[in-house]
């Protein structure tokens, strides 16, 4: 929840600005018995409410005066909530505490989202210097983390060990990867040491660990059997075999143990999600370790391997086979067993939009910031060059190497990196997604992020020619036989769809554009709406709205993209206007 606890009136409007962009999300606290807030009262009182109550906090106050009301509530870095300050006039929301483990970098950048005009300030030095903070990756981390963070940010040498593949952003060049087995202390040479494992490893004073997400616990127990002799056993096997208990995300078992509180409490006290199964998918695993006493009971020969080796997924590895509790003076109620998660790489495949910036959604550009490798065509790279975090690679060809590039993206992947494959428009639409996922199989973690279209870009300038059925068709025959293209441009104009033209002409093929043009001339008036496109959203764009009798095809090039209305599209004050129904066009 997100306390919001202003003080004067433009700080009450700028509050419920906030309040109607988020509903749900926020809990206002009003002073000096302001109607509908949630205690009334001095600001002091109002801010030591929301500080107690909320995990992140908007206070609209002068900084100097959120500093004095705060100080005597600070408690722990891991605890305080973020708190981030908004000044009068709504020109800047400063993160002021908790900029990461409170999330007050984020919410100061989506205050600003929220209200015109406003400018995040953020000033913790990973952000600022563009480097990944090692509290910010979503993943625990353990150790001397000012230490390591400071020599990553000074330039010094840190070394890089990694004991599991994991898809890390970008790090700066002075972060080298090294070869070798460190499992505790230093690099050696008095320099720092990132460690990524999941082993039990005690970190010496100039060594962080990231702790990746690789294993899951399986779990069987008797009904009744108490919670601190499952927990106890969870907690020995993983101690017996070296591994951390940070490295776990799940629990697992049978569905019929799914309200047994023993497990639950366990789950609880690890902090992970429980996570069950039907009886018939764990009897499907083949295990090292089956047993009668499970299939008579449940119905499968395995629950605390099969659990775990099914919570991992293909290629799972049994670290720790099932073992028993080991009660002093009677049976056994419980068992476990550990699996560990093949390494697995990202790729993500981001469409850039048609090139204006303020048109690259915000998934996209985390996606960015999120690989430390990017792959795509020259011209694209140089759009997003700037927001790539230092220390990125960069894999860039020209044009006609799709293929490869896709090959690429898909290799670094596997090698465990995480990998951004960029494209123009959505990747998924005449772009890099269709043959970077006919290469990708399951071994990796594939993630698409949609962009804006050049059909929607243009659609937008021409006004509103796709305000019902419509179709795209690519008007290059590189790759797709004219035959084929011609029968589905025949298709759409005998369907009244209005089309859009992709690829329509260049200097080598100059012919298609006025065929496709008297294809859908055979069942569309002279004066049916079209428009042209150059540019979109780029320097030197350009946007005429003529007819299909008009449309001259010496104006179009491979920059363009054409749209043809259908038999209800009309010219009004200048634009292109498709109702969104033929009733409805009737009644104008």
């Amino acid at each position: 929840m997100i306390g919001l606890v202003s003080a004067t009136a433009a700080g009450r409007r700028a509050r419920d600005r906030l309040a109607a962009a988020w509903p749900g999300a926020v809990r206002v606290y009003g002073t000096g018995g302001e109607g509908g807030a949630d205690g009334a009262g001095t600001v002091r009182e109002a801010v030591t409410r929301a500080f107690a109550e909320c995990d992140r906090l908007v206070c609209f106050l002068a900084t100097g005066a959120t500093v004095r009301l705060i100080a005597p509530l600070l408690a722990d870095k891991a605890d305080d909530p973020g708190v981030v300050c908004v000044d009068e006039a709504q020109q800047y929301a400063v993160a002021l505490l908790g900029g990461h483990a409170g999330g007050a970098n984020d919410l100061a950048h989506a205050v600003a989202e929220a209200l015109p005009g406003c400018r995040p300030v953020v000033t913790t030095a990973t952000d600022a210097a563009g480097v990944p903070g090692l509290d910010t990756l979503g993943l625990p981390v353990e150790g001397s983390v000012a230490a390591v963070s400071r020599a990553i940010l000074d330039g010094e040498p840190v070394r890089l060990v990694r004991h599991h593949v994991l898809p890390l952003p970008a790090l700066p060049p002075n972060v080298t990867e090294a070869t070798g087995n460190a499992t505790e202390g230093d690099g050696g040479d008095g320099g720092c040491t990132l460690l990524v494992t999941d082993r039990a490893v005690a970190p010496g004073d100039r060594t962080a660990v990231l702790r990746p997400p690789t294993l899951a616990v399986g779990v069987g127990a008797s009904r009744g059997a108490p919670a601190e002799e499952v927990a106890a056993l969870v907690g020995q096997a993983l101690a017996d075999a070296g591994l951390s208990p940070l490295s776990v995300t799940e629990l697992a078992t049978v569905e019929a143990k799914a309200g047994e509180e023993g497990i639950v409490e366990t789950a609880r006290r690890l902090g992970v999600p429980l996570r069950t199964y039907p009886a018939g998918e764990l009897a499907a695993v083949p295990v090292p370790h089956p047993s009668d006493a499970p299939m008579a009971a449940v119905g499968t020969p395995s629950v605390a391997e099969a659990a775990a080796l099914l919570a991992c997924g293909e290629g799972a590895e049994l670290v720790v086979p099932k073992r028993k509790s080991a009660p002093e003076g009677r049976a056994a109620m419980a068992t476990c067993a550990v699996a560990r998660r093949r390494p697995r790489g990202r790729l993500a495949v981001v469409g850039l939009g048609p090139g204006a910036r303020d048109l690259l959604t915000p998934r996209a550009r985390d996606e960015l910031r999120r690989a430390s490798v990017v792959v795509g065509l020259d011209q694209y790279v140089d759009q997003i060059r700037d927001l790539l975090r230092p220390g990125t690679r960069v894999l860039e060809s020209g044009l006609g190497a799709e293929e490869e590039r896709a090959r690429t993206a898909v290799a670094e992947a596997r090698a465990g990196r995480a990998v951004a494959l960029i494209g123009s428009g959505d990747a998924g639409v005449y772009a890099m997604a269709s043959p970077a996922l006919a290469e990708a199989s399951a071994d990796i973690d594939v993630v698409g992020v949609p962009g804006v279209t050049a059909a929607l870009a243009a659609a937008a300038l021409l006004g509103a020619p796709l305000g019902h059925d419509h179709v795209s068709i690519s008007l290059s025959d590189l790759h797709t036989p004219w035959e084929v293209i011609e029968r589905r441009v025949r298709a759409a104009a005998e369907s009244d769809l209005v089309v859009t033209f992709y690829n329509p002409r260049s200097r080598g093929r100059d012919w298609q554009l006025p065929k496709a043009l008297a294809l859908l001339a055979e069942h569309r008036a002279p004066h049916t709406p079209a428009g042209i496109v150059r540019n979109a959203s780029r320097p030197g764009e350009r946007t005429t709205v003529t007819t299909l009798g008009e449309l001259d095809p010496a104006a179009v090039d491979m920059m363009t993209v054409v749209t043809v209305g259908n038999t209800a599209t009309r010219i009004v004050a200048g634009r292109m206007v498709t109702p969104r129904g033929y009733r409805w066009q009737e009644s104008r």
